[in-house]
């Protein structure tokens, strides 16, 4: 017997100003999996594609999407749209091979997801990236147009996520074959090669020391230099104080605090507030403090690209507030 569906319309849910997607604390004890004839078939195991619930929502989504986009694809047993899509992303997660990772929650069986993302109708698909939502989307989407929306995630977060880089290249290995009567490909650099090994992995230390130990015998290696800042950040990022914005708002002076609320709000989807906040520090402090902190703004803008409008305007105020 079908069960009633109100949530299916045509609604997509508010993803206005940012989610801390980090307040959904697992359960004691894992949600219980059901075990339904109704249901969409499940995931085949494959590496791209995870049934996930509360109890591993993040690792799974908020922690993976430090790295790739991570497409969460919310359905429910008893949804017939939701058989119709999801198997269509389970098959576009495999075949891109870990640039962007399938998380699929059943919404019945784990609500809290779905009052988190403020889901008015399934199925629903939400992209979290860095943390956070980037873009969603309700109701069954034809095969191109949902390739089109994967595109243009991968376009616009590919600066922002050094994983995705890592994975494409990953990917590219994995498929690629030398043609017969072609000139052999040129082979990558083996020391970038280990560093994106480590980055797609998580092992963020690993990473920055393979990229450091590139810079170290070319100063200006300009790939290797914006991947190590990026590296860093994802790796501040995981351990972000959720109070580190109040304690840095009530001292102004406090230098180290400044940077890591700058961090907290970079983290959170909000560089705005974040450069604002360095800006002002660099401008009340003098001496070691102020260069400090001006170093940290500039490492915070090549996290973005260069003609991105929010660093544009953060780097006339930075210079109206040295010169």
């Amino acid at each position: 017997m079908s069960r009633p569906n109100p949530r299916q319309t045509k609604q997509t849910p508010a993803l206005s100003g940012a989610v801390d997607l980090s307040t959904l604390k697992p359960r004691t004890d894992p949600a219980v999996q059901r075990d339904d004839p109704a249901a969409p078939p499940a995931s085949q195991g494959g590496t791209w594609v995870l049934d996930v619930t509360e109890h591993s929502f993040q690792t799974d989504v908020v922690d993976r999407s430090m790295q790739v986009p991570v497409v969460v694809d919310l359905w429910a047993t008893w949804c017939g749209p939701c058989k119709q899509l999801s198997p269509v992303l389970e098959r576009l997660a495999e075949e891109a091979g870990g640039v962007w990772v399938l998380a699929k929650i059943d919404v019945d069986a784990n609500p809290r997801i779905a009052e988190l993302f403020g889901v008015q109708s399934i199925p629903t698909v939400i992209a979290v990236a860095g943390g956070q939502p980037v873009d969603a989307f309700a109701g069954v989407q034809p095969e191109p147009q949902l390739r089109q929306w994967i595109a243009s995630l991968l376009d616009a977060l590919r600066d922002q996520l050094p994983g995705i880089r890592a994975a494409e290249r990953a990917a590219d290995r994995a498929t690629m074959g030398t043609a017969a009567g072609q000139p052999e490909a040129e082979p990558e650099d083996p020391r970038f090669t280990a560093a994106e090994a480590a980055l797609t992995a998580g092992d963020y230390p690993a990473a920055e020391a393979a990229y450091q130990q590139i810079l170290d015998t070319e100063p200006a290696n300009v790939q290797a230099r914006a991947a190590l800042i990026q590296v860093r950040f994802l790796a501040r990022a995981q351990s972000v104080d959720p109070s580190a914005v109040a304690r840095a708002d009530a001292a102004p002076d406090d230098v180290d605090a400044q940077i890591a609320a700058a961090d907290a709000q970079v983290a959170a989807g909000a560089p705005e507030p974040a450069f604002e906040r360095l800006v002002g520090t660099v401008r009340r402090l003098t001496g070691d403090d102020c260069e400090r902190a001006r170093a940290h703004l500039v490492e915070l803008f090549e996290l973005f690209a260069p003609d991105d409008p929010r660093v544009t305007a953060a780097r006339r105020a930075l210079a109206r507030a040295l010169f």
